[in-house]
């Protein structure tokens, strides 16, 4: 055992079995630098930073561990190009200290942030991680992981975990149907730690750990090239070229070039269309387009003429926006950003609500406050806290000022807040989620250079005036 570890990994070994990122990054790091103490029974964990011989200080907190293993904690040899196998914190670890890169900070900050939702997830319910795997559809969609880097992050890796440990198989492909943002992102994560597998088992004559179990995630399915035609084709071809595509899709076995060769070659004999061909699909082409033009002057629109009427445009009559009143707040245990609240919003019994304010209201701001309530959303767990709603406030573009939304004094606690102009009755929770209408139409919520609460313009009502910011911030986005 070399004296000159600069970190001891103390683990029992039910832990490290349950914890297949822990076994995988202990397998990993570098063996000259790590020792891991392994025991046998317990809950020990534990990383002891600096050598036997010198002052060392010690972490107990798993996520603070993981980050330390990958980063400063072995200089970095885990997030650095050449050393490491990928950058376990994106390559951000060196460049976020002193003030390096604002933005490398930041991403530090984004991965300790999502290892905390990852914790929330694995305490919470398959229903939960389910309600998850649709909200990040929404945030990868510009995104290729949770925070800036060219490979999954550990922080990518502990959320994929805990959403594969709540929901797999069948379940998992239901959830994830409809999102494609979220399927290339659990793909990718799921490829990427077998990877690392293998790189753990060839370290494991060195490192003494146990390989990691990682949790089934996706059936990646063959995704064969498209086709391209001319528009000459006979329907017969487009046809047996789709069917052999389709059956060389749920195959799997086939290459996707193989399936695309076969689908091209479907139908035409495998040497293309003969001229006598071409003109026939371009004569039945043209016969079809004169019949289609024929049916529709002799048959006008149905209705006598009138068009069918639009579906409804979604406005903001589809928000159950209340006014509330907190009655409790009290400091979320381990998010230092959250504030939980009980707020009274007109129902048998008040609603528990969790809101990022900590950074923005003292404690004793938060009590007996009037507030704005968006009442239909779905319930879910904030860091191992059930909240259902959110409390609306304003804020400015980069979201360092941030203040109450507040209803008119003498505005009765329960009543709606609607809208000038748009008086429909609010969507059921369950389909404002699934339709995401709350990102559809928060751009559009804001004060107004008075500070008062308008969407689109169309001013908020109540029964004793306009909403507005508490003090009166402008032009701001309210959300």
């Amino acid at each position: 055992e070399a004296q000159s570890a600069l970190v001891t990994l103390t683990v029992s070994a039910p832990i490290l079995e349950s914890d297949p990122l822990l076994a995988l990054i202990a397998s990993i790091a570098p063996p000259y630098q790590t020792k891991v103490d392994i025991t046998k029974k317990g809950s020990d964990l534990s990383l002891s930073i600096g050598a036997a011989d010198s002052s060392s200080s010690t972490l107990t907190h798993r996520n603070a561990i993981l980050r330390s293993l990958c980063g400063l904690a072995l200089h970095n040899a885990l997030d650095t190009i050449g050393s490491s196998p990928l950058c376990f914190l994106g390559g951000h670890s060196a460049t976020s200290f002193a003030g390096a890169s604002p933005t490398s900070a930041i991403a530090m900050a984004g991965i300790s942030s999502w290892m905390s939702v990852a914790d929330s997830t694995r305490q919470g319910s398959a229903d939960d991680a389910s309600v998850l795997i649709g909200q990040l559809n929404d945030y990868l969609a510009g995104r290729s992981f949770l925070v800036p880097s060219s490979s999954p992050t550990v922080a990518d890796f502990d959320l994929y975990l805990a959403i594969v440990g709540k929901i797999s198989g069948e379940a998992l492909e239901a959830s994830v149907n409809g999102f494609n943002n979220t399927r290339r992102w659990l793909e990718q994560c799921g490829a990427t730690l077998e990877e690392l597998k293998i790189v753990a088992e060839k370290n494991a004559a060195y490192s003494k750990v146990p390989a990691a179990v990682i949790p089934k995630g996706l059936n990646p399915k063959p995704r064969p090239l498209p086709l391209f035609f001319y528009g000459e084709e006979d329907e017969s071809v487009v046809a047996a070229a789709a069917a052999a595509t389709s059956a060389a899709s749920k195959a799997g076995g086939a290459k996707p070039g193989k399936a695309t060769a076969a689908a091209s070659n479907a139908g035409s004999g495998g040497g293309g269309l003969t001229d006598e061909q071409k003109k026939a699909a371009a004569d039945k082409k043209a016969a079809k387009n004169a019949a289609k033009a024929a049916k529709k002057k002799d048959n006008p629109k149905k209705g006598g003429g009138a068009a069918a009427a639009p579906a409804a445009e979604l406005n903001i009559s589809a928000l159950d926006i209340r006014v509330g009143k907190i009655i409790k707040a009290w400091e979320h245990e381990t998010a230092d950003k959250l504030y939980c609240e009980e707020i009274d919003v007109g129902e048998d019994k008040p609603r528990q609500i969790a809101s990022g304010l900590r950074p923005f209201y003292k404690l004793e701001e938060m009590q007996n406050r009037d507030v704005l309530v968006l009442c239909n959303l779905k319930p879910m767990n904030l860091v191992g806290f059930p909240s259902h709603g959110m409390v609306l406030c304003a804020s400015n573009a980069d979201h360092t000022a941030v203040e109450f939304a507040v209803p008119p004094q003498g505005a009765k606690i329960g009543e709606r807040v609607t809208f000038e102009g748009f008086d429909g009755e609010p969507e059921a929770q369950n389909k404002v989620a699934k339709k995401k209408m709350f990102q559809a139409l928060a751009p559009d919520l804001k004060t107004d250079e008075n500070g008062m609460v308008n969407w689109k313009g169309a001013k908020s009502v109540t029964s004793a005036g306009q909403c507005k910011a508490v003090n009166g911030m402008a032009n701001a986005q309210v959300a």
